[in-house]
Protein backbone atom coordinates (compact mmCIF):
# COMPACT_ATOMS: atom_id res chain seq x y z
CA UNK A 1 0.00 0.00 0.00
CA UNK A 2 1.41 3.53 -0.99
CA UNK A 3 1.76 6.33 1.74
CA UNK A 4 -1.01 8.97 1.22
CA UNK A 5 1.58 11.38 2.04
CA UNK A 6 3.43 10.43 -1.06
CA UNK A 7 2.93 11.89 -4.23
CA UNK A 8 4.85 9.39 -6.83
CA UNK A 9 7.72 11.85 -7.53
CA UNK A 10 9.23 9.37 -9.99
CA UNK A 11 6.51 7.79 -11.49
CA UNK A 12 5.04 8.43 -15.30
CA UNK A 13 3.27 11.37 -15.60
CA UNK A 14 -0.02 11.34 -17.05
CA UNK A 15 -0.23 14.91 -18.12
CA UNK A 16 3.19 14.18 -19.98
CA UNK A 17 1.67 11.10 -21.34
CA UNK A 18 -1.36 12.34 -22.83
CA UNK A 19 -0.08 14.85 -24.82
CA UNK A 20 2.98 12.85 -26.07
CA UNK A 21 -0.42 10.49 -27.09
CA UNK A 22 -1.90 13.58 -28.65
CA UNK A 23 0.80 14.35 -30.43
CA UNK A 24 1.19 10.83 -32.11
CA UNK A 25 -2.94 11.24 -32.80
CA UNK A 26 -2.58 14.25 -34.73
CA UNK A 27 0.96 13.04 -36.85
CA UNK A 28 -1.90 10.04 -37.12
CA UNK A 29 -3.83 12.40 -39.10
CA UNK A 30 -1.43 13.10 -42.10
CA UNK A 31 -1.68 10.14 -44.92
CA UNK A 32 2.15 10.77 -45.54
CA UNK A 33 5.27 12.10 -44.35
CA UNK A 34 5.09 14.88 -47.01
CA UNK A 35 1.96 16.05 -45.27
CA UNK A 36 3.54 15.38 -41.90
CA UNK A 37 6.72 17.35 -42.41
CA UNK A 38 4.48 20.54 -43.59
CA UNK A 39 2.90 20.16 -40.02
CA UNK A 40 5.90 20.33 -38.40
CA UNK A 41 7.16 23.78 -40.52
CA UNK A 42 3.07 25.38 -39.92
CA UNK A 43 4.29 24.84 -36.13
CA UNK A 44 7.37 26.08 -36.96
CA UNK A 45 5.96 29.31 -38.24
CA UNK A 46 3.49 29.58 -35.69
CA UNK A 47 6.03 29.01 -32.76
CA UNK A 48 6.10 32.13 -30.25
CA UNK A 49 8.24 34.85 -30.76
CA UNK A 50 11.67 34.44 -29.15
CA UNK A 51 13.26 37.60 -27.55
CA UNK A 52 16.38 38.67 -29.29
CA UNK A 53 18.15 39.17 -25.95
CA UNK A 54 17.88 35.61 -25.09
CA UNK A 55 19.78 34.62 -28.26
CA UNK A 56 23.38 34.38 -26.52
CA UNK A 57 26.05 31.91 -26.34
CA UNK A 58 25.07 30.54 -22.70
CA UNK A 59 21.48 29.28 -24.45
CA UNK A 60 22.97 28.24 -27.52
CA UNK A 61 22.46 24.48 -27.89
CA UNK A 62 25.53 22.65 -29.38
CA UNK A 63 25.24 19.85 -31.14
CA UNK A 64 22.39 21.02 -33.90
CA UNK A 65 23.06 21.12 -37.35
CA UNK A 66 20.72 24.50 -36.85
CA UNK A 67 20.97 27.54 -34.27
CA UNK A 68 18.98 26.53 -31.23
CA UNK A 69 18.43 28.80 -28.50
CA UNK A 70 16.49 27.07 -25.23
CA UNK A 71 15.59 28.82 -21.98
CA UNK A 72 13.71 27.71 -18.76
CA UNK A 73 12.01 29.53 -15.98
CA UNK A 74 10.77 28.22 -13.25
CA UNK A 75 6.72 28.80 -12.01
CA UNK A 76 6.26 27.98 -9.00
CA UNK A 77 6.54 23.84 -8.94
CA UNK A 78 6.71 23.53 -12.98
CA UNK A 79 9.20 24.31 -15.27
CA UNK A 80 8.19 26.74 -18.40
CA UNK A 81 10.88 26.37 -21.79
CA UNK A 82 11.25 28.89 -24.06
CA UNK A 83 13.09 27.17 -27.22
CA UNK A 84 13.66 28.83 -30.59
CA UNK A 85 16.06 27.97 -34.20
CA UNK A 86 17.03 29.51 -37.50
CA UNK A 87 15.49 26.50 -39.08
CA UNK A 88 12.03 26.52 -39.63
CA UNK A 89 11.55 22.57 -39.38
CA UNK A 90 13.59 22.50 -36.29
CA UNK A 91 11.17 25.22 -34.76
CA UNK A 92 8.57 23.08 -35.15
CA UNK A 93 10.32 19.86 -33.77
CA UNK A 94 10.96 22.64 -30.68
CA UNK A 95 7.47 23.28 -30.72
CA UNK A 96 6.68 19.69 -30.48
CA UNK A 97 8.90 19.39 -27.47
CA UNK A 98 7.59 22.22 -25.83
CA UNK A 99 3.75 20.98 -26.29
CA UNK A 100 4.95 17.82 -24.02
CA UNK A 101 7.46 19.25 -21.39
CA UNK A 102 6.80 23.10 -21.10
CA UNK A 103 4.90 23.79 -17.60
CA UNK A 104 5.33 20.55 -16.26
CA UNK A 105 7.24 20.01 -12.42
CA UNK A 106 10.78 18.09 -13.25
CA UNK A 107 10.18 14.60 -11.16
CA UNK A 108 7.44 14.61 -14.25
CA UNK A 109 9.93 15.93 -17.17
CA UNK A 110 12.54 13.04 -15.76
CA UNK A 111 10.09 9.78 -15.27
CA UNK A 112 8.56 10.33 -18.04
CA UNK A 113 10.61 8.81 -21.06
CA UNK A 114 9.89 10.44 -24.45
CA UNK A 115 8.36 7.27 -26.38
CA UNK A 116 6.55 9.75 -28.54
CA UNK A 117 9.34 10.50 -30.63
CA UNK A 118 9.67 6.80 -31.43
CA UNK A 119 6.06 6.28 -32.07
CA UNK A 120 5.84 9.53 -34.55
CA UNK A 121 9.01 7.31 -36.46
CA UNK A 122 10.75 10.96 -36.32
CA UNK A 123 14.32 9.38 -36.25
CA UNK A 124 13.74 7.43 -39.31
CA UNK A 125 11.97 10.18 -41.10
CA UNK A 126 14.47 13.02 -39.98
CA UNK A 127 18.16 13.57 -41.49
CA UNK A 128 20.85 12.31 -39.00
CA UNK A 129 21.94 15.42 -37.80
CA UNK A 130 18.55 16.64 -37.64
CA UNK A 131 17.70 13.85 -34.86
CA UNK A 132 20.86 14.26 -33.34
CA UNK A 133 19.42 17.84 -32.61
CA UNK A 134 16.38 16.39 -31.63
CA UNK A 135 18.23 13.92 -28.92
CA UNK A 136 20.08 16.89 -27.98
CA UNK A 137 17.25 19.00 -27.46
CA UNK A 138 15.57 15.98 -25.64
CA UNK A 139 18.82 16.19 -23.24
CA UNK A 140 19.04 19.79 -22.65
CA UNK A 141 15.05 19.43 -21.64
CA UNK A 142 15.99 16.77 -19.06
CA UNK A 143 19.43 18.58 -17.87
CA UNK A 144 16.96 21.52 -16.78
CA UNK A 145 14.62 19.52 -15.31
CA UNK A 146 17.51 17.20 -13.25
CA UNK A 147 19.17 20.83 -12.01
CA UNK A 148 16.00 21.91 -11.01
CA UNK A 149 15.24 19.33 -9.07
CA UNK A 150 19.00 19.74 -7.27
CA UNK A 151 18.38 22.67 -6.46
CA UNK A 152 15.29 21.47 -4.72
CA UNK A 153 17.58 18.81 -2.88
CA UNK A 154 15.76 16.76 -4.10
CA UNK A 155 17.75 13.08 -4.87
CA UNK A 156 16.83 11.23 -8.23
CA UNK A 157 18.61 8.10 -9.09
CA UNK A 158 18.81 7.95 -12.52
CA UNK A 159 16.02 8.82 -15.75
CA UNK A 160 14.55 5.86 -17.76
CA UNK A 161 16.69 5.63 -21.33
CA UNK A 162 14.84 6.14 -24.61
Amino acid sequence: MSNPDSSDKFSASEEILAAQKDMVDTFGFFDDWTDRYQYIIDLGRQAEAFPEALKTDDNRLHGCQSQVWIVTERRGEKLHYAATSDSTIVAGLIAILLTVYSDRRPADILATPPAFIKDLQLAEHLSPTRSNGLHAMVQRVRQFALEAMVEDNQDYAGSPAW
